[in-house]
């Protein structure tokens, strides 16, 4: 069981982060947040005050990346600094989407991701089961309806309604994260897809949990 590789891959708000913290709990394994990865980066670059792609991609060259894959528990440091904390303001959502569509910044990322879940894990974000782990034991693919979506980001922002920042955030992330040249948002041919819109986390575990069962 240790070995085992879990892809979860999905839009803004559709339940990667909840079912994959739940699904790594129950299996024993550890849990990375890959957005959250993209999203210290975008903090650094925005911290660096650098908008230029060529100069993004030369200044993550030299930064320390770290993660703490406790499902329980998952934290993010950059440079030795736990950022964690900072990640879910929607301008580091936005920063985090544009530092993500380019493709120096990819090459550098994916290799760290990946060395994370060499000895097995649950990873979610955009390109796990397409780019990340094409070879991972089991791809899921998450997806809901849009209002369903908002409503979940802002809860995740620790707000009691969602605005029109909120809003925005979502359908950007979308636009930005489906079109983008390298490593799009889009499924694995060999996921399975999960609506989670009128599913309780309990009944979406259980689907996960069975099709994991089902694949030995």
């Amino acid at each position: 069981m240790s070995r085992l590789r879990i892809a979860i891959d999905g839009p803004s708000g559709a339940g990667k982060s909840t079912l994959g913290r739940a699904l790594a709990q129950r299996l024993g394994l550890p849990y990375v947040d890959t957005g959250a990865m993209y999203r210290a980066v975008g903090w650094a670059v925005a911290e660096a005050g650098l908008d230029d792609a060529e100069q993004i991609v030369a200044y993550v060259q030299g930064l320390e990346l770290d993660v703490d894959p406790d499902p329980a528990g998952f934290h993010v440091r950059v440079d030795g600094v736990d950022v964690t904390d900072r990640l879910r303001h929607p301008d580091i959502g936005r920063m985090a989407a544009k530092v993500a569509a380019i493709e120096g910044v990819r090459d550098w990322m994916v290799p760290r991701q990946q060395a994370v879940a060499r000895a097995g894990g649950v990873l979610e974000g955009r390109d796990i089961g397409t780019v990340v782990l094409p070879d991972a034991d089991c791809k899921f693919y998450l997806t809901s309806d849009e209002l369903t979506r908002m409503a979940r980001r802002a809860e995740q922002l620790g707000l009691e309604e969602m605005g029109a920042e909120v809003v925005g955030d979502v359908l950007e992330r979308d636009r930005v994260d489906s079109r983008r040249k390298h490593s799009p948002l889009r499924p694995a041919a060999d996921a399975l897809h999960i609506d989670t819109s009128a599913q309780t986390v309990d009944e979406s575990l259980a689907v996960m949990l069975e099709e994991i069962a089902r694949r030995g």
